[in-house]
């Protein structure tokens, strides 16, 4: 799998002696709970990425008879896939395998320039560590990876002009189950109410998002990228509400508004949120 760095690992802490009556040196300290999660920031990309995108919907629906396939993932799924992920350093050799692992969150920016990545918070259940893989000898996946230069915002079907940058960060809100157990580990987590939430920076050069904001009405917004071979990714909000921003006057220069806004479910088609990958991966 293709990443760009990982805080992946299992911590356990100690607990510090409160007893007294043994003089002004403490006891041995206690070891408490183990605690096993962190991030992974993965690039966007035609096929490694919708590994990412079942870990945080559940399993696709894949519709194409021969490539290219197209894989549609739905917000509102009650179950969610559990993983196993192995984090390899062969020089030592360390092989720290994570059992367990469930997608709390990820969130992605669009932005003018820069590389185009994504940050993945695992909740994992526990480690093991080894000095051979258990993983095998897994096939080399395809890179092809999406870039700023590839993406455009849609706001109900137009192209949302004067955006400087966006953000997205889609929650399962996971909850641990911290049931008393021997080896200190978590049972697991289960997914509470998600949350769809971002911010768009936009040049102020018209009143749509302000005069929605103030109805408080909503919209459907859609963050695409698609690379000139034909693969692509679609995210789209069907429902996003707007706060009214506080539009200030800085200086001589252009002035900005921010919208922190929030998604919700759109009553009609029936969910928050679809994500669409099409590629030449056949099946998740």
């Amino acid at each position: 799998m293709p990443f760009a760095s990982t805080s992946l690992g299992a911590e356990q802490p100690l607990l510090n002696s409160e007893l007294l009556g043994y003089g002004r040196d403490p006891l041995a300290p206690i070891k408490d709970a183990v605690t096993a999660d962190g991030d992974v920031v993965v690039p966007l990309d035609a096929e490694a990425f919708g590994f990412w995108l079942k870990a945080a919907f559940g399993d696709p629906t894949t519709t194409g008879a021969e490539a290219p396939y197209s894989h549609e993932f739905q917000s509102g799924s009650w179950t969610l896939p559990s993983m196993s992920i192995e984090t390899v350093m062969p020089e030592v050799p360390r092989y720290a395998m994570y059992s367990g692992c469930v997608l709390d969150q990820i969130t992605w920016q669009m932005q003018h320039s820069g590389l185009l990545t994504a940050t993945a918070r695992l909740v994992a259940q526990g480690e093991t560590v080894g000095t051979i893989t258990g993983a095998g000898t897994p096939a080399a996946l395809e890179l092809k990876r999406f870039g700023h230069f590839n993406g455009a915002i849609t706001r109900n079907g137009s192209a949302l002009g004067n955006v400087v940058s966006a953000e997205i960060t889609y929650a399962n809100n996971l909850d641990r189950i911290e049931t008393i157990r021997s080896d200190g580990r978590i049972d697991g987590a289960d997914p509470s109410i998600a949350a769809l939430t971002g911010r768009i920076e936009v040049r102020f050069a018209d009143q749509t998002l302000v005069t929605q904001a103030i109805n408080g009405e909503a919209c459907e917004m859609e963050f695409a990228y698609v690379l000139p071979s034909g693969e692509s990714f679609t995210f789209t909000v069907h429902a996003v509400y707007l706060p009214r921003p506080r539009i200030e006057i800085s200086g001589p220069q252009g002035v900005q508004a921010s919208f922190d806004w929030q998604a919700a479910r759109d009553s009609t088609i029936g969910r928050m949120c679809t994500a669409t990958l099409v590629n030449d991966v056949e099946t998740y």
